[in-house]
Parts: C-alpha cells; structure tokens; sequence
C-alpha cells in the first residue's frame, strides 16, 4: 500500500475543544454512532476487523445507548431479544436509524458474524432498553459490508469497502489500489450497485431532504457528493479532497453540516503500535452543495486521549466522537 494512500507522514496539530470527558464503560471501540431527534445515541462497540487492532478479540460485540440529555453520560448495553439472533458471533460496524409515520425507531446494524456480512434489522423499545431482532439480510451484492444509511425498514444504501470476498485476494485488492469497491441500494424487492470505482468505500449518509447522499472514500482521501433520484439511482455531483483518510460521516439533521470523524495517518491504524498510537481527527463540513464549503478541523489528538476516531456526532452543543476500537469523548462545542 502506498504512503501516500495511508498518508504516512502526516502528523497532528492538536485541536482542543474546552470541555471534554471520555464516556464511562467504552472501552473496546464505538466505530459508528447515531443520535436520535431526542438525543438518544445508538453506539456499535466492540468490531473485530481483519487486520485492525482489538482489545477483546474473543468478546462478542454489543449495542451501547447513551443518553446525551444527562450531564453525565452513562452507558447502557441494549438488550437484544429474539430467539434467532445469534449474539455471540455478534460483530457490530456501520449503523444507522430509520423512524416510521408511526414513531417506530429501526435500527438497521452491518454485523459480520465469522467475519461474513449482514445487516441485522432491529426495532428499538425505548421503554424496556432493549432491541428486537426482526429480521437478518443476506445478499450476494452485500459481501463485504462496511456502513448503511436507511431509508426504509428493510431499505438502504450500503457501502462495501472490497471487491474480493476471499481473504488472499482481498489483501492484493487493498495492497494493488485496484479501487473496486462499490455502494448498493437494498430493498425486498430490488438490489442494485449505485456507484462504484472506489479505493476503499466507508461511510455513507443521506442529505436531511433526502436529495443527496455522501460518501467518504477512505484512501484516495475523497468525500463525494451524489444526487439521489426517485428510483434510488445516484448521479455524481461532486468530491471534496482532504489530507486524512475519512471515514464516518454524520450529518446535521437541522443544518445539513458533515461531521467526519478522520484517521490522520493510516499506517497506524491499519499498523498498530501502542507506543505510537493512531491518532484522531474531526472535521466540520458547512455547506458542501455550494461552490466554497468551509471545512475545520474541530477536534485533533495525536491518540494520546483518544485512538483511531471514526465518527462525529453533534447534540445540542454537544460532540460525540467514537473510535475503531478505543475509547469515545464527549466534547461541549
């Protein structure tokens, strides 16, 4: 893999925020978030991924909720009931919600159980804390999933970060930049690639009206902007180049900003070294449809406090930033 794909000489300028607390009882990653209109946060923790450092590779993976309206955030491992959902092989990584007419919140889980993938469907009982599994989703486009973004029940768009199932020739994909990776609509009804020619497809989400959808492309270092039309197809508008590998992207459900959490240096993350650990980057995109977006950098650590971020959240003034496979932080903006 090229330094310049992994950025390999990049270093961090520290970007501090005034007020910011690790979140009690995530230790083993929080790769991909969600925060519900109420302030609720869907949490995914504990992703064992090939090649990607673990703190508890022999643990399942688990569901973290977080309510944000609390000064001190504590965190709650959701129940999950239904008697033909496997949790130990439960392996959580992209995320993401759709809530119905009827107030039901979905939460639709990429999971790679055996290091295989699906997407787990499941309805969040806010009462009792718990999700219940309705059904699992299979699919020969859907071999190597990465993130989702929902737009119905059992509807979405899905990011797959390789081609190649097989492990050997998986490894020469990455190590060739052959960019193969491709982005696919789901429904029960039809599945199809949207857009492809990606080195690296990760994060994916959708404009608050619906119109466009973003995807981060983690090693040519891109976020692109397509148009979404009525029969789900996508038509590329435009990209943004940045110097750091993106990867999540969350979008401001009131004002439509980006917040991306970013991986400055990629050798360290796909190559990881306790003494010299990945560090974590935040970005802040305003305006992405017009001719002059603002982008900042709102939070930098150079993985001292915090390791290998992948996704960031707004709340209320708030920041939620997770990462890979460590620790997460809540930032007052």
């Amino acid at each position: 893999m090229s330094q310049t794909r992994l950025n390999a000489f990049r270093e961090v300028t520290p970007v501090e925020l005034p007020n910011c607390n690790l979140v009690k009882g995530i230790e083993t990653g929080s790769e991909d978030l969600e925060i519900l209109p109420n302030g609720l946060a869907f949490i995914s923790s504990g992703l064992r991924y090939p090649g990607i450092k673990s703190f508890e590779p022999d643990k399942p993976g688990k569901m973290l909720l977080v309510d944000l309206n609390e000064e001190d955030q504590t965190v709650l491992e959701l129940k999950i009931i239904g008697s033909k959902f496997d949790e130990y092989s439960f392996n959580p990584h992209g995320i993401s919600t759709f809530t119905d007419e009827d107030n039901t919140v979905y939460l639709l889980v990429v999971n790679h159980p055996d290091f295989k993938s699906t997407v787990e469907v499941f309805k969040f009982q806010e009462e009792e804390k718990s999700l219940l599994h309705l059904k699992t989703i299979r699919h020969k486009l859907l071999p190597n999933l990465n993130d989702i973004v929902a737009v119905g029940p059992e509807h979405f768009y899905a990011t797959n970060d390789h081609y190649f199932t097989d492990v050997y020739l998986k490894s020469w994909e990455l190590y060739l930049g052959l960019a193969w990776s491709y982005v696919v609509y789901y429904s029960p009804t039809e599945v199809q690639v949207m857009a492809d020619g990606f080195d690296f497809a990760n994060g994916i989400n959708i404009s608050p009206d619906g119109k466009y959808v973003y995807i981060s492309e983690l090693l040519a270092h891109k976020i692109h902007v397509y148009e979404k039309h009525a029969n789900w197809t996508l038509t590329p508008l435009k990209s943004l180049d940045f110097n750091t590998l993106v990867d999540n992207i969350s979008v401001d459900p009131v004002t439509g900003d980006l917040w991306v959490g970013c991986h400055p240096n990629g050798i360290r993350i796909f190559f990881y070294d306790s003494e010299n650990p990945p560090a974590s980057e935040v970005i802040r995109i305003q305006n992405i449809l017009t001719e002059e977006p603002k982008v900042r950098v709102v939070y930098a650590d150079n993985g001292t406090v915090l390791q290998g971020s992948t996704v960031a959240s707004v709340y209320k003034g708030k920041l939620l930033v997770g990462t890979v496979f460590h620790k997460a932080l809540c930032c007052e903006l």
